[in-house]
């Protein structure tokens, strides 16, 4: 059942301990989200999954394999990244931004790609935006196409690095809701975001990542109403009120 697991997993930049010996394990189908403050390693968690950044000590396995054994492209193919700033290419259509990888990386004929890219953009609501470029899109929109790009993959994990925090408030709604669908659907996700009202009532479990270390993790109802870590009561009264 376990798709993802961290072993000790060390990170430095330099001198500074981005994440410090980080273990935990994901199973398939479910959805985990890491919360904390800026500059405790979210977002260089997710990287390293990809191997967008490379671990310096400890091992993360993906289907029981280390992936430093996996060759990074082949990898990505199974690990889709959701970006918070949506890098999209400026001059492509929606369209043409999710067909390009099919096309490079999966080896689909045009007209295979643009079948798939059309159903995948459906799927999160643009069907009437097919042809548009990304200045002609919304934030939500933009994001949209990104979810679209990383799902046309056909990956068993979807990694999500606050897929809101670039987004005006009245539109982080449309992708929230994307987000809920594939998770009803079964898909594996693991994502750092600040919506706790979303972490609350999608993930499987709650993780609070603090200086590069977990802090506390597990059950998201608990850790909202029962915290076991004075600290992750503190954090999280910042941003509720409660308490």
């Amino acid at each position: 059942m376990t798709l993802l697991a961290f072993d000790g997993v060390t990170k430095h930049y330099g001198e500074e301990l981005v994440l410090d010996a980080v273990s935990f394990e994901l199973d398939r189908s479910e959805v985990e989200v890491i919360i904390g403050p800026s500059g405790s390693g979210k977002s260089t968690l997710l990287r390293c999954v990809n191997r967008l950044a490379e671990v310096d000590n400890g091992t993360i396995r993906f289907d029981g394999e280390p992936i430093g054994d996996t060759d990074a492209d082949e990898l990505r193919r199974q690990v889709g990244m959701v970006f918070q700033d949506f890098n999209l290419f400026a001059h492509r259509t929606a369209l043409g931004n999710v067909t390009l990888g099919l096309r490079r990386v999966r080896g689909f004929s045009k007209e295979e790609a643009r079948e798939r890219a059309r159903r995948e953009l459906e799927q999160v609501g643009l069907g009437a935006q097919l042809d548009s470029y990304p200045a002609e899109l919304s934030g939500g929109q933009k994001q949209r196409v990104g979810i679209a790009r990383a799902l046309a993959m056909d990956p068993e994990l979807l990694l999500f690095d606050e897929p809101t925090s670039a987004l005006d408030p009245e539109l982080i709604g449309e992708v929230l809701a994307v987000m809920r669908e594939l998770a009803d659907d079964g898909m594996t996700m693991l994502c750092v975001t600040h919506e706790l009202g979303f972490a609350r009532s999608v993930a499987d479990r709650l993780t609070f990542l603090e200086a590069g270390a977990i802090v506390e993790r597990g059950d998201p109802e608990r850790l909202f109403t029962d915290p076991r870590s004075d600290r992750t009561a503190e954090y999280l009264s910042r941003l509720t009120g409660e308490y």
